[in-house]
């Protein structure tokens, strides 16, 4: 077993070089100020301070979250329904609806929201609105697929259950299927509302520069201005925001497990 433990080690080093020690400097630029030296550091709460006393970064976090919260029930609204259907395909054609859902997946991200930006430079629509339709384009199939998962997973004995028990289709779905699939839309959740609430390059790629979010001004921030410090104060604003709605989630997830159970 030791032989194998070793075998953890270059994960481990990986781990630490390219996630623990970046946040490390995050933190460490979020509580001091530019101009600090090597071993001369100065610790301070003004890159916080600054955050909340300008009306307009509140007002970014703001719309980053509504953004990010209508884009999710979008997903869902359009999601739930379209894995219901696929799940009561045959299996074949469930292989297909998913290959289907996932064939533009294998095409990086932002070639695809550059594919948009072209065809909305023929049509005329508010900023806002292309925005969201890049958002839900390129994270409703995570939706999707673990809403699909979920239903997938359902034992059919359960629905001849109901129906032996005199349940017709609709009781059907509100008491059995609903309750064990909630775990799939909470996973849902959180696979869109995360990377939805932090996107920079989707708003500024089909907003033109005049739909700024919070990941647009961390990017603007630590590129553009310089100001690493502030950058970096933003940044643990919005990993703080991020680590709660985890925790929201996983509570929530528990719940329906519960429920299964």
């Amino acid at each position: 077993m030791k032989q194998f433990n070793k075998l953890a080690l270059p994960y481990i080093i990986w781990i630490i070089v390219m996630i623990i020690v970046p946040m490390l400097l995050i933190v460490l630029y979020a509580f001091t100020v530019q101009g600090n030296e090597v071993l001369t550091f100065r610790f301070t709460l003004s890159n916080f301070v600054r955050f909340f006393s300008d009306a307009i970064f509140p007002t970014v976090m703001w719309r980053s979250l509504k953004m990010a919260f209508f884009t999710t029930l979008i997903c869902i609204a359009l999601g739930y329904p379209t894995a219901y259907i696929m799940a009561r395909l045959s299996p074949n054609n469930q292989k297909l609806t998913v290959l289907l859902i996932t064939a533009p997946m294998w095409i990086n991200m932002l070639v695809r929201t550059y594919a948009w930006k072209g065809i909305f430079v023929r049509l005329s629509l508010p900023t806002e609105a292309r925005v969201y339709i890049g958002m839900v384009y390129n994270f409703l199939p995570f939706m999707i697929l673990e809403i699909y998962n979920a239903l997938n997973k359902i034992d059919p004995a359960l629905f001849v259950a109901a129906n032996d028990l005199g349940a017709d289709e609709k009781q059907t779905f509100l008491r059995v299927t609903l309750p064990l699939s909630l775990g799939g839309v909470v996973s849902g959740i959180t696979l869109v509302f995360l990377p939805a609430v932090s996107s920079f390059f989707i708003p500024k790629l089909l907003g033109g520069g005049r739909y700024v979010l919070i990941g647009n001004l961390i990017e603007d921030y630590f590129i553009t201005t310089g100001d690493w410090n502030f950058g970096s104060a933003i940044s643990m604003i919005m990993a703080v925001i991020i680590l709660i709605s985890m925790y929201v989630m996983k509570k929530l997830d528990k719940e329906p497990a519960e429920v299964s159970d």
